[in-house]
């Protein structure tokens, strides 16, 4: 059997699925509307930055149950094979209204409305919750740092500490949403034109006889674009070795 899909169908709440089959039994089909907002927010934190939109109409553009979810769905014993065989034409056929991206929003504000048949409304809740809530979260706090950078370069560096590879990706996009310069996450920058960029590990200027060998062997390879890391050891000796190779890239036109 194959490997379910971390982007399927079946990345749902249960409760979801119950509910649904509850409508479908007595015949529901009436249009509903659902908001996504934030009752309150903490002291000296009185904005939002809405992020992951895209995503989350992406989701419901897709939305479909394939057989391998089908089938599992009807071993499991609690749904009616009626009701399971019905998913199988499961769309969504609804309305969204929301904020742009990156649009400042306050509490009691909707992020997002989805108006759709009771069902598709319904089952969409856990997905777009988990989409908006993680990307605004992070939007967020990046506008944060933004305001505390006063105009200095920022970089997201957080693949290495996310919980899990599309919380990762979806990081890079929200910091640069909210004014993150770029992300050192490759992907990012194919998916979504995100700038790249990076220094290099603590153990490649381990690997290497002394850092100024470790920064000379960067600089040829990458001459122009190399970006030094000076606290592997100690920080005051290796900015004097960066002072002393300048003045040699310097001296060979780099």
């Amino acid at each position: 059997m194959a490997t379910p899909s971390l982007t399927g169908a079946l990345l749902t709440d249960l409760y979801e699925l119950t509910m649904l089959q509850v409508y479908w039994r007595e015949g529901m089909g009436e249009t509903a509307a659902f908001e996504l907002f934030v009752r309150r927010l903490p002291a000296q934190r009185g904005f939002l930055v809405a992020a992951g939109l895209e995503e989350a109409v992406r989701y419901l553009a897709e939305l479909r149950f394939d057989e391998q979810e089908l089938a599992w769905l009807a071993s499991e014993g609690r749904f009616h094979p009626e009701f399971v065989a019905s998913l199988r034409e499961l769309r969504f056929t609804g309305d969204v209204d929301a904020v742009p991206e990156g649009t400042v929003v306050f509490a009691d504000e909707p992020l997002l409305r989805v108006s759709a048949p009771i069902a598709q409304a319904q089952f969409a809740e856990s997905r777009i919750i988990n989409l908006l809530h993680y990307q605004t979260m992070v939007a967020t706090k990046a506008a944060r740092c933004v305001q505390a950078a006063g105009g200095r370069e920022l970089v997201d560096f957080g693949l290495r500490r996310s919980h899990g590879a599309e919380a990762g990706l979806l990081s890079a996009r929200a910091s640069y949403l909210a004014g993150f310069h770029g992300s050192a996450t490759t992907l990012a920058g194919m998916r979504y034109g995100i700038p790249v960029s990076g220094t290099m590990a603590h153990s490649f200027v381990q690997a290497h006889e002394s850092e100024g060998a470790a920064f000379r062997a960067f600089c040829r390879v990458f001459p122009g674009q190399a970006t030094l890391l000076i606290d592997t050891y100690d920080i005051d000796a290796a900015t004097r070795e960066v002072v002393e190779l300048s003045a040699e890239l310097r001296a060979a036109g780099q």
